[in-house]
């Protein structure tokens, strides 16, 4: 263990005031130097893989959260990880966590919690692990009241407001709420996503930004930014490509929005 700091800081305390207490002080500062609470910390970026385990098993929970768990929530599973390219070891972990998950008395809040740590308060971040879920928290069309309450949990603790996520649950053509409905959200639309196009006319553009149809061009304006600012996928750093083509693909679905409501509008 460092004493060096000690030492220095004691000796500083001592040549400045010359008191038992300066010394006392001045000893105490340079412990928290030795131990490091003055030295900047270096921000890593989050491990890529380290979110597979919590998010399969939260996906687990939400599927069962209404008594079953249904062929189209396996079906919507089995293809997250198909697109997710994920490796054997990292495919094993999260068909075994999803099943951990619809066992009864799992433990959500703790899923939710590694989640929350993975993200480290990025919200660009947050906004993937949701968007990840979509497919499966609206594989059976409407939000069962128990689904709705997960969903809304882990808005909280990753910091986002269900406004947010009701517009990003419009980009991919869902309606947001419990017992809502699916919006809009047909093999057209699936296709035209793929393909970069603008956003079909079935998409509200004012849903994708957030934003209500009275809101003035200065708040429309505000929200696109806002939006490109939280889903700009050249700052997402070691993530998956999966999760870098879906923040490519919101970047476009709001783009396209903006670019509709601009010209039915007139805005520069």
């Amino acid at each position: 263990m460092s004493v060096v700091g000690k030492i220095v800081g004691a000796l500083i305390g001592f040549l400045l005031f010359r008191h038992p207490f300066a010394i006392v002080l001045g000893g105490f500062f340079g412990h928290l130097w030795d131990i490091g609470a003055f030295r900047p910390q270096v921000l890593r970026p989050p491990s890529s893989g380290a979110f597979i385990a919590p998010l399969f098993a939260l996906a687990g929970a939400i599927a069962k959260s209404d008594g079953r768990v249904s062929e189209q929530e396996i079906a919507a599973t089995e293809n997250l990880m198909a697109r997710m390219q994920l490796s054997p070891e990292l495919r094993t972990i999260a068909i075994e966590r999803f099943a951990a998950g619809k066992q009864p008395g799992f433990e959500v809040f703790a899923a939710i919690v590694e989640l929350k740590t993975w993200a480290g308060g990025r919200r660009d971040l947050a906004f993937l692990l949701l968007d990840l879920l979509l497919d499966i928290v609206y594989a059976e069309g409407p939000l069962a009241p128990n689904k709705f309450d997960l969903v809304r949990k882990l808005c909280a603790s990753l910091g986002v407001h269900e406004r947010e996520l009701a517009a990003l649950a419009a980009m991919r053509g869902y309606a947001y709420g419990a017992g809502s409905g699916q919006g809009a959200h047909d093999g057209n639309y699936r296709n035209s996503r793929q393909q970069g196009q603008q956003t079909p006319p079935g998409i509200d553009p004012y849903a994708v930004l957030g934003v209500t149809r009275d809101a003035n061009d200065r708040e429309i304006k505000n929200a696109y930014r806002r939006l490109m600012s939280q889903h700009h996928p050249d700052k997402l750093g070691d993530v998956p490509a999966e999760l870098k083509r879906r923040a490519e693909e919101r970047a476009r679905e709001i783009n396209a929005a903006y670019d509709r409501i601009r010209e039915q509008r007139g805005i520069k």
